[in-house]
């Protein structure tokens, strides 16, 4: 892994290709991201680059956390992550990374927080079918079914599909394809739907795969 960089979902959209084919992307506000720390393995044990994302003020933060800010000269930053990349020679503490970094054509895997759904019924949380709307069944039509046998093993089986909260996971989808960069507004269009609601955080790196 050589390049990442932390974005903000914007929301998706479609751009046409010279041919005129449609493709549905989704818009990334990529940085900039000012470089906070560079840490090494004679240091720190284990060698990664920390970068920043989002002005928020002085008041908002701790002096512990306003310390590294004031030591690499930049301004305060509302989101940190740390990116363990292979070579970290091209970086300098107090330096922007920007949407240049990726170009048409690279290929990404984003990571993002799903979408929370709270507390929901066995047909919206695992697409369970519903009992028929007739007489005769129910008064309950959306009920998660039998919990299995009564006196032999009594008691219901792990992993059984039952109501609850579902989303809020972290996820990440794997070989995106990114489509345009636009370097004046600092966006990344990727191919496809990436985790997360519009406004949230997404780091995006070179793919593994």
């Amino acid at each position: 892994m050589n390049k990442a960089i932390i974005c903000r979902k914007e929301g998706m959209t479609q751009i046409f290709t010279a041919e005129g084919k449609v493709i549905p992307v989704t818009v990334l506000q990529a940085g900039p991201c000012p470089v906070i720390q560079i840490k090494t393995v004679e240091k720190d044990g284990y060698s990664a680059l920390k970068l920043g994302f989002g002005e928020t003020t002085e008041k908002a933060l701790t002096k512990p956390e306003l310390g590294q800010f004031k030591k690499a000269g930049v301004k305060p930053c509302k989101v940190l992550k740390e990116f363990r990349l292979d070579d970290l020679s091209s970086y300098t503490v107090g330096a922007e990374v920007k949407a240049d970094v990726f170009a048409a054509g690279d290929r990404v895997d984003a990571h993002g927080v799903s979408k929370g759904h709270g507390y929901s019924g066995v047909i919206k949380r695992w697409n369970q079918h519903r009992l028929k709307e007739t007489h005769g069944v129910g008064p309950v039509h959306r009920e998660p079914g039998s919990m299995g046998a009564n006196s032999s093993p009594s008691r219901v089986f792990k992993n059984k599909h039952l109501a609850g909260q579902y989303g809020c996971d972290n996820v990440t989808v794997q070989n995106l394809e990114i489509v345009r960069v636009d370097v004046e507004r600092n966006c990344i269009l990727v191919k496809g739907s990436v985790p997360g609601p519009d406004g949230s955080i997404v780091t995006i790196n070179d793919t593994v795969k």
